[in-house]
């Protein structure tokens, strides 16, 4: 059991932590919550030994285990991503030498009764146990299986570590600590740079961990599925809820409510008694009454409200101008990197109002694509086309990195508003929580949240009626993360958001694009419908069966009877009936909702005769189109199934 003892941490006139206690049994699952800068990051670094408090103790029992990743991690070079992955058997592999050592010897020796014979033996047998405990016979295996469902493919074990991203080295860290299996693991934002199916597969691998574990994370589903208990820290204190996040949330609203209520019922009690000793204080018979009671009063133990952090974001995005029906139109484009292709004659059509979720694997073309249709990125093949009046609100996934870091936060905005808003700057920053001094700040010296709160400002600088978010909610804490979606609810124009967050994305899109294999593939719904839909926790395993079924077939179909291939000719005949049929269906009823629209558009509509029955006609043209799309969806599903089983 790790014990925290009295820990107080102050920085200046700060007080980090305040007296600080708590314990973390040997099977916890703790979620470490609280705003940006309440001392989550510090409070691990403590844990682990890698900082000190100013007072109190932190006790880890004799012989116990850590794992600490940590966001400051810096790789060696010159080691390929399979053998740093590796060093995590660095005491098996000195066991593994001892062994190779023990059996040279053994068979050099020829003194078989001797005791130092026998001893060698024994030492042998004693080694080798603890070489198959700490797995060292299945390392590589093991080693492969762990970087694989963090998203490292075959090709990618070989390669230098120094050839790979500060996100991807971040995988081969965790992968480390995942395979040494310490007692105690500590997570610092593990989920930062993973995709959504290295997140699932994490998720099912921590709950079978044996050890406790204690994460900071600003996944809420992360959280509800890893975690049994929440720690939170506040204003320098910590409370400890025996729940994972989404019922900790619940009773810390409970745990408020009742604490106000005992006070207000305390300040009650006390004000009727100072009441009662001021009457007995003015008789003199009864001062002696008075002042026991007033010694009463003095020892009662005071009920305190505690201090709460509720500075938060209030965003509220510009009115968005009216744009054409079709907002973006791509037809068979295709983006390369020298000889790497990421897209391959890819279409995308958007109407105006779609809210699109881009989700897939990191490196398959999710932020690629942004760019390009953001007009910051060119092309390679095909064509990318905005509609009519479209504007766009850009946020880019390295949007703090972008800003100039010896400029202030004021200057910042106002090196980019339009005239009209220079008058409306510095009450932005102040809904953005930038206020007083906080203007004056470098943008050098911001924190990750800070930062990216001041890049969400910028964007209300100018109207726009298509808002593309990369990564949005990177460095958000949980309350900014809540503000933005709902900000993002009430927004009017057309979205497109690339986030493997799946309560940030929850109920905030209505299509989902998942990009796999240098393709686009069409979902209806947002992402736990396309999650349903594919019918996985772990997306990556469906990919390897599905090759492995094509594969199959195409052996199959070199020995297809003259009938078999006439009969499949016709089923694909009429597969491709069916998703023409529901693209004319769509067409239709689209042209009619549009028809409608303009009906109703004009002032003269309203009062009219048959205003009800024409809002009954465009009611049930908007059911039977959703209906209809629901059904070219399973149509073009089938379809694709049908052709990938059947590939030519």
């Amino acid at each position: 059991m790790i014990s925290v003892t009295n820990l107080t941490v102050q920085y200046g006139n700060r007080i980090l932590f305040d007296n600080v206690n708590f314990k973390v049994d040997v099977r916890d699952r703790i979620g470490l919550v609280g705003r940006n800068g309440a001392g989550k990051s510090t409070l691990l670094k403590i844990i682990a030994g890698f900082q000190s408090g100013d007072e109190g103790t932190v006790r880890i029992p004799n012989n116990a285990t850590l794992g600490f990743l940590h966001q400051d991690l810096q790789l060696p070079k010159g080691k390929t991503v399979i053998e740093e992955a590796l060093t995590a058997f660095a005491e098996a592999k000195k066991i593994e030498k001892r062994i190779e050592q023990i059996n040279i010897e053994l068979g050099e020796r020829t003194d078989y009764e001797s005791d130092s014979y026998l001893q060698l033996v024994t030492d042998l047998a004693d080694a080798t146990d603890r070489f198959q405990l700490l797995g060292g016979n299945k390392a590589e295996a093991e080693a492969e299986r762990i970087l694989s469902g963090l998203g490292f493919k075959s090709s990618d074990m070989n390669r230098l570590t120094d050839e790979f991203s500060g996100g991807w080295k971040m995988r081969v860290e965790l992968a480390k600590i995942l395979l040494r299996q310490p007692d105690y693991m500590l997570l610092d934002e593990p989920t930062n740079h993973l995709d959504i199916e290295s997140i699932i597969w994490l998720e099912r691998f921590l709950k079978d961990y044996s050890g406790a574990i204690i994460t900071i994370s600003h996944d809420k589903t992360f959280l509800d599925g890893i975690t049994n208990r929440t720690v939170e820290i506040e204003l320098g204190k910590v409370y400890d809820y025996k729940a994972a996040y989404s019922k900790y949330r619940v009773m810390r609203v409970e745990r408020k409510a009742l604490q106000e209520a005992a006070f207000k019922n305390q300040q009650k009690i006390i004000a009727e008694k100072e009441r009662t000793i001021s009457r007995f204080m003015a008789k003199a018979n009864k001062t002696k009454m008075a002042q026991s009671m007033q010694k009463q009063l003095d020892k009662m133990e005071r009920i305190t409200l505690e201090s709460e952090d509720t500075a938060a974001m209030k965003i509220t995005f510009p009115p968005a101008p009216r744009s054409g029906q079709v907002v973006v139109s791509v037809n068979k484009l295709t983006k390369k990197y020298d000889a790497l292709t990421v897209l391959n004659e890819v279409d995308f059509e958007m109407n105006r109002g779609d809210r699109v979720a881009f989700v897939g694997q990191n490196g398959q073309g999710k932020t690629t694509l942004s760019k390009i249709i953001a007009q910051v990125e060119s092309i390679s093949g095909g064509e990318c086309k905005l509609g009519y009046n479209v504007e766009i609100g850009y946020y880019a996934q390295n949007q703090a990195e972008a800003m100039f870091p010896n400029s202030t936060v004021l200057q910042t905005m106002e090196g980019i508003a339009p005239e009209s808003m220079r008058t409306k700057v510095r009450s932005i920053l102040g809904a953005f929580m930038f206020s007083g001094e906080d203007v004056d700040k470098k943008v050098k010296v911001l924190s990750g949240g800070e930062r990216a709160r001041l890049s969400l400002a910028c964007l209300l600088l100018k109207p726009f009626n298509l808002l593309i978010l990369d990564e949005p909610t990177n460095h958000l804490d949980m309350i900014s993360k809540e503000v933005l979606k709902q900000a993002l609810n009430q927004y009017e124009g057309s979205l497109i958001v690339v986030s493997h967050d799946r309560d940030f994305l929850q109920g905030l899109t209505n299509k989902t694009l998942e990009f796999r294999d240098q393709k686009l593939h069409h979902y209806i719904g947002d992402v736990y419908a396309f999650l349903e839909k594919r019918a996985v926790d772990d997306m990556r395993d469906v990919e390897k069966k599905t090759q492995a079924i094509i594969s199959t077939k195409v052996e199959k179909k070199t020995k297809l009877t003259y009938e078999e291939q006439k009969a499949l000719q016709r089923e694909r005949r009429r597969l491709e009936k069916g998703v023409e049929k529901a693209e004319r269906r769509i067409e239709k009823l689209e042209n009619s909702i549009r028809e409608i629209e303009l009906k109703m558009a004009k002032p003269e509509f309203y009062g009219s005769p048959d205003e009800a029955e024409v809002i009954e006609k465009y009611q049930k043209a908007k059911e039977q189109l959703e209906e209809t799309m629901e059904n070219w969806e399973n149509a073009q599903f089938d379809l694709e199934v049908f052709l990938e089983e059947n590939e030519e």
